[in-house]
């Protein structure tokens, strides 16, 4: 049997954001919010808030290429010891290094790649993410 858990959103005008946190190296941790971006299709951290959990992005040995509003770019992809969002823990997951010209409202992006691996129902109207446990 499945059942529903229903995660609110925080709304700022169109804008949607919910709560995370990444763990470093250094054994600590950072509350970060995230803007839900269904355009992006990876979960993003600016390069200073993962130096200041210890990582070194310039020595990733994968890039990808990511679209901007600026253009294409290629930013690093490194593996964090852990991030947790939505009820979830992912360990050694893959975070693109990517300082965008982020607002005070938001620290990153999370991105269709977690969306879509925890099969998330995004209701836009009453601003909440369902997700089906089984």
């Amino acid at each position: 049997m499945s059942s529903r858990v229903i995660y609110p959103l925080q709304r700022s005008g169109n804008l949607l954001f919910l709560r995370a946190s990444v763990s470093g190296t250094n054994n600590g941790s950072i509350r970060v919010r995230l803007l839900i971006d269904t355009g992006s299709s990876y979960t993003t951290l600016p390069l200073k808030v993962l130096e200041d959990l210890g990582y070194i992005p310039s020595t990733a040995t994968t890039q990808v290429s990511i679209m901007t509003a600026g253009g294409m770019n290629r930013a690093p992809s490194l593996s964090v010891s852990a991030f947790n969002c939505l009820g979830q823990t992912f360990n050694d997951y893959s975070i693109v290094a990517l300082t965008l010209p982020f607002s005070p409202l938001m620290s990153g992006l999370l991105g269709m790649d977690i969306l879509s691996q925890i099969g998330a129902i995004l209701d836009i109207q009453k601003a909440e993410i369902t997700l089906m446990r089984s």
